[in-house]
């Protein structure tokens, strides 16, 4: 299939994002808007640039780590599933649509003040929509060139009306005060939150975009605050010179301020309509040229017939697509009164947004390995929680009416994906790998037979990788993820802890369902080139007997208990960063193999210590504690058969509190000491301390690892989301090897 070209530089990207803005936000919903809250209409632009500042940061995000076509919908669907991204894909389409419709009539209204052209508005409008489908057929780069001359034009015309009306602005009757009505207030700011919606419309052309980890953040967030300083300077100076009152029906209110600041100077008057003209042409193609990727989009992910995707053989553009989109718009314009259905394209915005936020916590908490955003919106996770607050907290000032909607488009997404998409869909949802049962059962929709349903070539993958390649009896699997500090570290560990000194290490590579699993990655992976050679070089000094492989899956957990079943291995050693991953609503793939596989697991921080000699074994004192310090002996026997000379040892450490009665201390310290006894490597450290953490803290740095077990979760937000952390791996000065023995 050919590919989209990535054209679209820095200037044309924030122009886009600008003219999805530009239109109808300013010159024509300030009218309406003005009749719901009068003077303090510019407070309300502000707030609303305010409320979907997190929506921005966690776009710019998301898209940095997935600069696909399709934008919200792509980000949603690999999130939640096909299922919600097929209603995410119609309802973003369809605000779109309604949106550029409205712009179209927008068009007609500034083009009666200056023709009086003897056929209809509506059919006017449609002629343009034309000229706007041949534009986006010729591809994006001559679309991004336009809209520059465009806006730029626009923005220079609305900085001349604000300098003539600053310059008869008496100040001493200026009113700043705060409206004492909230809820006037909070309906306005939810209404004009529309305005801001194109600020992020780019993301879905992030496909066509030069340098996307760059170019999408900076051009929406410059784009959000030259905007808020336009919208909120001009609603603030046409409030001060027409009445709110007259503005209520007004459609041309850019028009009607031009004529008042000037004393209906002809001139000025007719540059405000024909500036008005071109800056809603601009909407209306920036609406085609992001809407028309929703249905290209979801098409290339089987969610809509294939035929969407086809792309014109010389402009490569996605021509079926953009001439379907721009047939609805033609129908919407003939036969709706868009301005009814403003409310609802912004509540539908609204409630896109609010899941664009979930989608970030979702893919930062599970860890999914492919999720590496070259940028990362700050203040995690208060920015997003603000922005999914904030969103409800706008949806209800709403009212009644956007809630059908939501409730009709997700009918309709439902309708489509069951009748069409899960027939030709195998996907899952990130939240669906790695949320748990029944927490998040409405985003479990999985076939019976979906691991049945994979197609050929992973299927011919896992017959030769996971069958024929592998190391056989391996005693410990290590799957590298992708973030370890040092793989042959990790390696070694595993050599270490199993007793045949067999190590099956496997460089796993996790891609998005959407991703096929093609040859290439294996040639171009420098990475696993390197750690290959590193290993080599391991191999032969700690004379362990190292299978390295690469292998790319669309499942990293299922491919990860496929090793460790066949290999009947007794241990899988993984890289950590010492967060517990094993939350009732959310699990890292971490932790789901911790709590999955049927072998032991070993969890090991790096913190950089390359020589171990002395081991601290923190454990709590249990009737049986020998599987623990078997393991650590057998650690310690690695490292002495090292010929470095130095002799190592372990120690093994029991807190008890302070309050312990000495006939139990006198128990624990002779049942430790008659497993020691077949251990001669090994010794006892009994401390009576009520602060275990700040003890082993304080201690770790007199050792080179510690070695403890799982500790029990013991606060709401570990037991929920997993994200608590271990607070002795957290402060421990050395590194750390939790382990979770199962057998």
């Amino acid at each position: 299939m050919k590919k989209l070209e990535r054209k679209l530089t820095l200037p044309a990207v924030i122009a886009i994002s600008i003219g999805g803005m530009l239109g109808t936000g300013i010159f024509v919903l300030p009218g309406v808007a003005a009749g719901m809250i009068g003077e303090y209409l510019w407070l309300a632009y502000i707030f609303s640039g305010l409320f979907i500042l997190p929506s921005v940061l966690s776009k710019s995000e998301l898209a940095t780590a997935m600069p696909q076509s399709g934008g919200t919908y792509v980000y949603i669907e690999r999130a939640f599933g096909p299922l919600f991204g097929t209603i995410s894909g119609i309802g973003l389409w369809a605000s779109l649509i309604l949106k550029s419709s409205f712009a179209l009539i927008g068009f007609g209204a500034y083009l009666l003040a200056v023709a009086n052209i003897g056929l209809d508005i509506k059919y006017l409008s449609i002629g343009f929509l034309g000229f706007v489908f041949l534009l986006n057929i010729l591809g994006v780069k001559k679309v991004g060139k336009v809209q520059l001359v465009i806006i730029g034009l626009g923005i220079f015309f609305l900085i001349a009306l604000l300098g003539i009306g600053i310059g008869k602005l008496d100040i001493n009757n200026t009113n700043f005060d705060i409206p004492s009505n909230k809820k006037s207030l909070l309906a306005t700011i939810a209404f004009v939150y529309l305005s801001y919606a194109g600020v992020t419309k780019i993301a879905a052309v992030a496909g066509e975009v030069k340098n996307p980890s760059r170019n999408l953040p900076l051009a929406m967030l410059t784009s959000l605050l030259i905007m808020t300083i336009i919208y909120s300077a001009v609603a603030f100076i046409l409030t001060e010179y027409v009445s709110p009152e007259s503005l209520k029906k007004d459609y041309r209110p850019i028009y009607t301020l031009a004529e008042n600041l000037t004393n209906s100077n002809t001139y000025v008057g007719y540059s405000a309509a024909i500036i008005g003209i071109l800056t809603l042409v601009s909407l209306v193609n920036s609406g085609v040229l992001a809407s028309s990727r929703f249905p290209f989009a979801m098409a290339k992910d089987k969610l809509l017939p294939n035929y969407m995707t086809y792309l014109h053989p010389k402009y490569l553009t996605p021509v079926i697509a953009i001439a379907f989109t721009c047939i609805m718009m033609a129908l919407v314009v003939i036969y709706v009164d868009v301005i009814k259905i403003a409310k609802l394209a912004s509540a539908f915005k609204i409630t896109m947004f609010i899941a664009v936020n979930a989608c970030v916590i979702v893919l930062r908490e599970t860890g999914v390995q492919w999720y590496k955003p070259t940028y990362k919106s700050p203040l995690y996770p208060l920015t997003q929680i603000f922005g999914i607050i904030g969103g409800i907290l706008l949806l209800f000032y709403l009212g009644w009416m956007p809630f059908i909607a939501i409730i009709i488009i997700s009918l309709l997404g439902t309708i489509i994906y069951f009748f069409y998409g899960k027939k030709r869909t195998m996907r899952e949802g990130i939240i669906t790998k790695y949320g748990n049962r029944p927490a998040l059962y409405m985003f479990y929709g999985r076939r019976k037979d979906f691991n049945l349903m994979q197609d050929d070539f992973e299927k011919k993958q896992k017959k030769e990788k996971l069958e024929n390649e592998i190391l056989s009896e391996a005693g410990a699997i290590v799957p590298l993820l992708g973030n370890e500090r040092s793989p042959e570290i990790l390696t070694e560990i595993a050599g270490a802890i199993t007793k045949n000194k067999k190590v099956q290490t496997i460089h796993v590579t996790e891609v998005p369902d959407q991703t096929f699993l093609d040859n290439e990655f294996f040639e171009k992976d420098g990475k696993a080139e390197t750690i290959n050679r590193q290993l080599k070089l391991l191999e032969r000094d700690k004379k362990i007997q190292i299978n390295f492989r690469k292998y790319r899956t669309h499942n990293l957990i299922n491919t990860v208990q496929s090793l460790s079943e066949q290999t009947h291995c007794d241990w899988l050693v993984l890289g950590w960063n010492g967060v517990d991953h094993q939350g009732i609503l959310i699990n890292n793939p971490i932790g789901w193999l911790v709590t999955n596989v049927d072998s032991n697991v070993a969890l090991f921080k790096d913190n950089g210590v390359k020589y171990i000699n002395k081991i601290l074994l923190a454990i709590l004192p249990q009737k049986d504690n020998s599987k623990f310090i078997e393991a650590t002996n057998m650690i310690t026997d690695f490292y002495n058969n090292d010929s470095d000379g130095i002799e190592a040892n372990f120690t093994v450490l029991h807190i008890i509190p302070e309050d312990t009665d000495e006939e139990m201390i006198n128990d624990i310290e002779l049942r430790t000491k008659k497993i020691l006894k077949k251990f001669p490597n090994g010794n006892l450290s009994l401390i009576k301390d009520n602060n275990p953490e700040k003890y082993i803290s304080k201690i770790s740095v007199k050792y080179d690892l510690l070695i403890t077990g799982t500790p029990k979760k013991n606060d709401w937000a570990s037991i929920l989301f997993g994200t608590g952390k271990d607070k002795f791996v957290e402060n421990a000065s050395c590194s750390v090897l939790r382990l979770t023995i199962k057998n």
